[in-house]
């Protein structure tokens, strides 16, 4: 799943190798997809979008923007961007391709459910689309310890880490996928209430939210997600599916999963009680 590191790995992507490419062909539902979500009806967004040249694609949260004129073309986080150069044989499967004016491609495919959106970026009011773009993604200045703190407002004490940082797009794009890290280098378990925690506590969540998205990108995203070529990414999860019952790489104790709030949490039990 796309989350902040893969967002803006990809939209840096795209710019390096596509932006102002014009549009030749475009051809949506190639492939049923039940969850497949398109804004407006599919069957126009040939004649919209033919004849447009690839503007600048930015990552915004778990979405990758890429403005075509005045208007926008916007993918969710269920949703693969592959680019497939010239000649280059395309897959069977797949929801939605681009073709540009040197015969390249971009084809979008979607995994359990994805958006495939072409805005109006001026009119559009998707609430997920909205907080994106006006809040501050983590690896800037702009996020720092006042603006953190100032996110604890709208909160219970009942409620946990991974509610925290993880829902009610507080910090969009940081999700479940790159919750793990996180909260394992700031030492704590998801299920933690936030009524236990000491500023200290505080204080080393948001450094860990900082360092370790920071060095995701750096990385160009995690090793469990893909890029625009299809290469994983270089950062080396801690905590994930690649890594559960290996060893901590702080302790040494055997990293454990569980199910908690709609997804899979990974942890470990001596570094993160």
């Amino acid at each position: 799943m796309i989350e902040i590191p893969e967002s803006i790995t990809i939209a840096k992507q795209l710019n390096d190798t596509v932006r102002g490419r014009e549009i030749r062909e475009v051809e949506t539902e190639h492939t049923g997809h039940s969850f497949a979500w398109y804004h407006g009806d599919p069957a126009a967004y040939a004649r919209q979008m033919e004849g447009r040249r690839i503007g600048t694609a930015a990552g915004i949260g778990s979405m990758v923007e890429t403005e075509l004129g005045e208007i926008s073309f916007v993918v969710g986080d269920g949703t693969n961007i592959r680019y497939y150069a010239p000649g280059r044989k395309l897959p069977e499967r797949y929801q939605m391709r681009i073709t540009l004016e040197d015969e390249s491609s971009l084809i979008y495919t979607v995994a359990m459910y994805g958006s495939l959106f072409l805005i109006d970026p001026d009119t559009y009011d998707n609430p997920y689309y909205l907080a994106a773009k006006a809040k501050p993604l983590p690896v800037t200045e702009e996020f720092d310890y006042e603006y953190f703190k100032k996110l604890r407002e709208d909160v219970s004490g009942r409620n946990s880490v991974k509610e925290f940082l993880a829902t009610k797009q507080r910090i969009p794009g940081l999700g479940n996928g790159v919750l793990q890290d996180i909260l394992l280098e700031a030492g704590l378990h998801p299920k933690r209430k936030l009524n236990t925690l000491m500023e200290q506590d505080w204080k080393r969540m948001y450094e860990s939210v900082k360092k370790i998205l920071s060095q995701m990108l750096e990385a160009g995203g995690r090793n469990t997600e893909k890029d625009l070529f299809g290469n994983p990414g270089s950062y080396q999860t801690k905590l994930s599916r690649k890594t559960v019952k290996g060893p901590c790489p702080y302790c040494g104790n055997l990293i454990e999963k569980m199910n908690y709030l709609g997804g899979t949490v990974y942890f470990c039990p001596h570094c993160q009680e």
